[in-house]
């Protein structure tokens, strides 16, 4: 799924310097999220994350990766302390 996504979005985040690290879905109560992680060197504004996901959104909507009603979820990846 992770490079089915990744293909699809090609370099369309370029601009806002990001990549994606991760995708996966989490099955809560039978609730579906669809998890995009983004990640880059520097530490990701919560703005970025939305124009972001703004980008990904009908990317993700056109691939009908899950068939049932699911929420995309896009956050960054958290950073440690160096």
């Amino acid at each position: 799924m992770k490079e089915k996504v990744i293909e699809a979005v090609g370099n369309k985040l370029d601009q806002l310097n990001v990549v994606i690290d991760d995708v996966y879905v989490v099955n809560e109560n039978n609730e579906k999220t669809l998890t995009i992680v983004l990640d880059r060197d520097e530490i990701i504004s919560l703005n970025t994350v939305v124009m972001a996901t703004r980008i990904l959104n009908p990317i993700i909507d056109k691939l009908n990766l899950i068939e049932e009603s699911y929420t995309l979820d896009v956050y960054a990846k958290e950073k440690g302390d160096e």
